[in-house]
């Protein structure tokens, strides 16, 4: 299910379709994980980075993000204040200790993580680790997602190299991006990430890059859009709201501005 939600309904992010799969199947198959699996994805404002979290939670819960056994925090919204920081830390650490003592198979999403104030995410480190117990619970079966914006200059710096020398999309691999990614977010003073522990412990098990989405990939996003409201199809609908959307480099206008992030508010103007 996994597999088929991907294929269908994400488009444009061949390198998340193939790591996605591959790292959750394989920790869900394993009896012995050493740790718990932890992704970090990182890309543009529509590129996805929700959706897919939203996809491999619905791919384990029965309720997806809706299951008891789902736990989002938002950067702004859980950890807003800088000075409250170590409040947080210890409201952090009872928080998931205590929904893993209920149920080992957990999973924490943690968005805006490039919002997030540097240091508080080193306060969860000791549950990424390599721990068999940590006062009696074990994290091993957990799952932790962290979503950010950091690291995008980076893979957009990438892919833009790739368009110009006249190579495909598809031929960007995760070797192309993965380290540069990692050492991006590391060294930025904006991101939750920066210095942080988890990076310099490896303790993170794969920086997943969602590339800035092309004219045709937001084309498909409306299509799916229009179908799932039950609407038919106007091609000439779906290519006037791509055109509206912007995009970058101001003279090639390769990649959308917000990725996929609008197309639901424009459907609004022309449908309804």
């Amino acid at each position: 299910a996994l597999q088929e939600n991907l294929d269908r309904q994400l488009f444009g992010q061949h390198l998340v379709n193939k790591v996605v799969v591959k790292a959750v199947k394989g920790f869900l198959n394993n009896t012995n994980a050493k740790k718990p699996l932890t992704l970090s994805l990182h890309g543009w404002t529509g590129t996805g980075k929700n959706f897919v979290s939203k996809i491999i939670a619905e791919s384990i819960y029965k309720r997806g993000l809706h299951s008891k056994y789902v736990h989002q925090f938002v950067a702004t919204l859980h950890f807003p204040h800088a000075h409250s920081i170590n409040v947080y830390k210890d409201q952090l650490q009872s928080w998931i200790r205590g929904n893993v003592s209920l149920c080992p198979r957990s999973l924490f999403i943690f968005d805006e993580m490039d919002k997030m104030h540097a240091g508080l995410i080193d306060s969860i480190k000791p549950f990424l680790d390599y721990y068999e117990l940590l006062d009696g619970v074990s994290y091993r079966q957990a799952i932790f997602i962290f979503l950010s914006n950091a690291g995008a200059e980076k893979i957009t710096e990438v892919a833009l190299d790739f368009w110009r020398k006249g190579r495909t999309r598809e031929d960007i691999q995760l070797t192309d991006i993965q380290n540069a990614l990692s050492v991006s977010v590391f060294n930025n003073k904006n991101s939750g990430f920066w210095h942080s522990t988890l990076i310099d412990r490896n303790l993170i098990d794969y920086f997943i890059p969602f590339l800035p989405l092309e004219y045709k990939h937001v084309k498909m996003c409306v299509r799916v859009e229009v179908e799932s409201r039950g609407y038919a199809v106007d091609e000439d609908i779906l290519s006037r709201i791509a055109d509206e959307m912007t995009y970058f480099p101001r003279e090639e206008r390769i990649y959308s501005d917000k990725g996929c992030k609008t197309v639901d508010s424009k459907l609004d103007y022309y449908y309804d």
